[in-house]
């Protein structure tokens, strides 16, 4: 009973296994699936006795894999000893070292100490250096520096000019040194500096000697040979010499130019030589002159550039002294020409043109030099042609006087006076066109007017009252008319018409006492001047109806033809301004004659009858008529 009863226990056990076998899926089961696949590996038959065997071949087989696993970690152990013995060596070396380290450290702390202190000394000492080094190369020159300057196998450069501008330099930065307690320093490197600046400047004043002396083509311009002179400032005695070498090769230069354009002219024949034209003075001179009006501002304008890096305030003088010396050289050949030109017969026309021209020069050319020889030499010139000319015209005046012919009978101007006013008006046109002065003209116009009128007047002295006032009135409407186109002679054309205004009083004078006999009036003025104020005029004798129509007859034919009771001389006038003048003023004193009778006429106590019909004719109508 009991063993039918645990047999079916074991079934059910066996039963619920395999049943929770079979439930599980292998598939899913990793670890069973890695076991199968491994246990395939050793069991290669399925049978009875492998199965009987499995357990032991199992328990053999990790058996062997725990003996391989043994060994390998064995080896490992061994391994790890080995490094352990390593380390273990290497850590008593440390040790040791660390123990030796700690000795050193001890016995090189002083070391270390002084190494610091020679650390910073060492970077004062380069710093220093470097101070000393600026310093050097502030207030020191280079060798090649030194080289450029003082040898004097070098030649003039750029290099040259930049050594001694820092010589310059370093001399004037020494000065400041010296209110700074540096005293023996710095006057060591002036000194220095000093000496390196006199050796340059010597070299430079030789250099700059041979430059000007070669460069005589000042046109273009020597940017190093302005540097030097500019350098050269601070000595003014070697600038002296080097400009005066500069002037005395352009002098060379500007006189040789200025034969060679009196002589043979310009480039292939153009300009022609100045001197072909000598017949002719007027233009010879003109070129001349021309020639240095032209020549002056380039010299001064060469001058400047030259000198344009001295100071300011002395490049004026150095240029007027050196354009000075420059022009002196033409005075002699312009002087020789002048003289040979004034020499020559030439006439008061010709010479007053020339005087003209160079007073016009003269005053040109001292704006640009100035005081020098050359404008010397162009005053006295001047002077020299101002007098001959007023000489000769006073000579020419002379001989033409001395041939005047007597007043023509028509008491027109004589054929001496026109040749005089021909002279005065080819003199006066010559000087007009360059540069006429006040004083010059006047001077002029009295030199030929003043004797004119003097002859003139000896001339019409020898004529009748009538003749004398009519020929000088002529003569001098003449000089008047030909004074007129000219400027500056304003007073000598109010003295010539204060002298007309004379004359025409004097004819106005005649043509009224001629008109006043004509007329009959001589009576009739003298009746209505000398007549007492109770006296009854129609009594008078002369002033009775009959008398006054006989002169009303006559005053109508003068109405009708005014001009036909004139003096002859009156016709012979030139002007017709002052023939009318005249006229007028005739006619007024005549107007005023019969005015006064009129009055006296139409007074009723004169006892005129009917005086509307002796006298119907007012003033003012015959005023009007005579207009």
């Amino acid at each position: 009973m009991a063993d039918s009863e645990a047999k079916p226990e074991k079934v059910t056990s066996l039963t619920r296994k395999l049943a929770n076998i079979f439930e599980n899926q292998l598939s899913n089961d990793t670890e069973t699936l890695e076991a199968l696949k491994e246990l395939s590996t050793f069991v290669t038959e399925n049978n009875i006795q492998t199965r009987r065997n499995l357990r032991g071949n199992i328990e053999r087989r990790n058996l062997a894999i725990n003996q391989e696993i043994y060994e390998v970690f064995n080896k490992v152990k061994e391994a790890l000893d080995d490094v352990y013995s390593e380390i273990k060596i290497m850590d008593d070396n440390c040790k040791e070292m660390s123990s030796k380290l700690s000795a050193t450290k001890t016995r090189t702390q002083q070391l270390m100490s002084q190494m610091t202190s020679f650390r910073s000394t060492n970077n004062k000492l380069s710093m220093e250096q470097q101070v000393t080094a600026k310093m050097i190369e502030s207030f020191q020159l280079s060798p090649s520096e030194v080289s450029v300057l003082c040898n004097a196998d070098e030649s003039i450069t750029e290099e040259f000019f930049a050594a001694l501008f820092k010589a310059k330099g370093v001399h004037h930065r020494c000065k400041e040194i010296l209110h700074c307690g540096h005293q023996a320093t710095a006057l060591e490197i002036m000194e220095q500096m000093a000496l390196y600046q006199e050796r340059a400047l010597e070299r430079l004043y030789r250099w700059t000697q041979v430059q000007c002396r070669n460069s005589v083509d000042s046109s273009e311009g020597n940017v190093l040979l302005t540097q030097a002179i500019t350098c050269l400032q601070d000595r003014p005695v070697l600038l002296k010499y080097v400009i005066d070498e500069y002037c005395t090769a352009r002098k060379a230069v500007v006189v040789r130019s200025f034969l060679d354009a009196l002589t043979v002219g310009g480039l292939h024949g153009t300009p022609r030589p100045m001197e072909l034209h000598a017949h002719d003075p007027p233009r010879y001179v003109g070129d001349m002159l021309a020639w240095l009006h032209q020549m002056t501002p380039t010299e001064k304008e060469s001058a400047h550039s030259l000198l344009k890096g001295c100071d300011k305030s002395d490049v004026n003088e150095l240029v007027k002294s050196a354009l000075s010396n420059i022009t002196e050289g033409l005075c002699r050949p312009l002087r020789l020409r002048l003289e040979q030109i004034i020499s020559a017969d030439i006439g008061p026309s010709v010479l007053h043109t020339l005087v003209g021209l160079i007073r016009f020069y003269l005053n040109t050319v001292e704006q640009v030099v100035g005081d020098s020889p050359l404008v010397e030499t162009l005053t006295e010139m001047y002077a020299l042609y101002h007098h001959t000319f007023l000489s000769t015209l006073e000579l020419h005046v002379c001989r033409l006087l001395e041939k005047t012919q007597p007043p023509n009978q028509d008491l027109s101007p004589s054929n001496g006076v026109n040749l005089l006013l021909n002279l005065l008006r080819d003199v006066l046109s010559g000087g007009h066109i360059t540069d006429a002065q006040a004083n010059d003209m006047t001077n002029v116009v009295n030199r030929v007017v003043d004797p004119l009128l003097q002859y003139i007047e000896n001339a019409a002295s020898r004529l009748p009252a009538i003749d004398q006032s009519a020929y000088t009135l002529n003569c001098i409407y003449q000089i008047h008319s030909s004074l007129s186109l000219y400027e500056y002679v304003d007073i000598k054309l109010e003295s010539l018409q204060s002298l007309m205004e004379n004359q025409i009083a004097v004819l106005s004078t005649e043509q009224a006492t001629s008109l006043i006999h004509s007329l009959g009036l001589g009576s009739v003025c003298s009746i209505l001047q000398n007549k007492a104020s109770e006296e009854v005029m129609s009594n008078i004798p002369g002033m009775d109806p009959a008398s006054l129509h006989s002169f009303l007859m006559k005053l109508d034919a003068l109405l009708s033809s005014p001009e036909a009771l004139q003096l002859p001389q009156w016709r012979l006038l030139i002007s017709g301004t002052q023939r009318k003048t005249i006229q007028r003023k005739a006619l007024d004193a005549v107007l005023s004659i019969y005015s006064q009778l009129y009055e006296a006429v139409h007074n009723p106590i004169n006892c005129y009858e009917n005086p509307s019909s002796l006298m119907p004719s007012s003033p003012d109508q015959v005023r009007a008529l005579l207009a």
